[in-house]
């Protein structure tokens, strides 16, 4: 009996540290315009629950209500805190459908930064692009009559509250349409509106995340 109670405890201690010691998992997921970043919320609100059934899986960053395209969610609470805080420099990538005609010109002021009402709004990435080739929004976005609109490709190094929309507006070309395609190294690929795609991180990948997330000394607004 006490040899079947030894054996017993070894195999509970062992189980219990293999949970313990399990790989973390992402999920990437194309947002939908209109749902919330979150997996409750009072109707008719829709939230993440209507899409990703998965318990545990807490998102990587926020996207706003009206932006679409992609979210990382991850099961593992380090990752969350990697893939989210500005001081290890994911870059985000945007496709921003604005209001008017922008020239190269006009973007500068993105490229140096911008403080808005006492937010300092770091340096961007920005120039103007074709359409992408991307699904119809659901619904559409307004537009005025006689009034162009423009593509243009934003890439972030932060991610304050509607930065993007607040950045284009300060400049004289308000955002209509604001899709993240890609977050470090993960991209949307073939994702359509309300897909995911689960992935298994491998000890390696998890090294090279670690690698690439040295964290650079935090910024001080002047």
């Amino acid at each position: 009996m006490k040899w079947l109670l030894t054996i017993t405890k070894k195999f509970i201690i062992n189980f219990h540290n293999q949970r313990n010691h399990k790989m973390p998992q992402l999920i990437l997921f194309n947002k939908p315009y209109g749902v919330l970043t979150q997996f409750t919320g009072e109707l008719p609100e829709q939230t993440l629950s209507a899409f990703i059934k998965f318990p545990g899986f807490y998102a990587a960053g926020r996207l706003d209500k009206q932006s679409e395209g992609l979210l990382i969610l991850t099961d593992d609470g380090k990752l969350q805190h990697r893939l989210t805080h500005p001081k290890f420099e994911k870059k985000k990538h945007y496709w921003v459908q604005v209001e008017g005609v922008p020239t190269d010109k006009d973007l500068q002021p993105l490229r140096k930064g911008l403080v808005i009402k006492d937010i300092t709004f770091l340096p961007a990435e920005a120039k103007l692009i074709s359409e992408p080739k991307i699904w119809p929004r659901i619904p559409p976005i307004r537009e005025r009559k006689h009034i162009p609109t423009t593509w243009l490709g934003i890439i972030l190094r932060e991610g304050k509250n509607h930065q993007i929309r607040k950045m284009t507006a300060a400049i004289g070309f308000p955002t209509l349409r604001l899709i993240r395609y890609q977050i470090g190294d993960w991209h949307l690929d073939q994702l359509q509106p309300g897909e995911y795609k689960l992935i298994n991180l491998t000890n390696d990948k998890l090294n090279e995340l670690t690698r690439k997330s040295n964290p650079r000394p935090e910024s001080r607004a002047k």
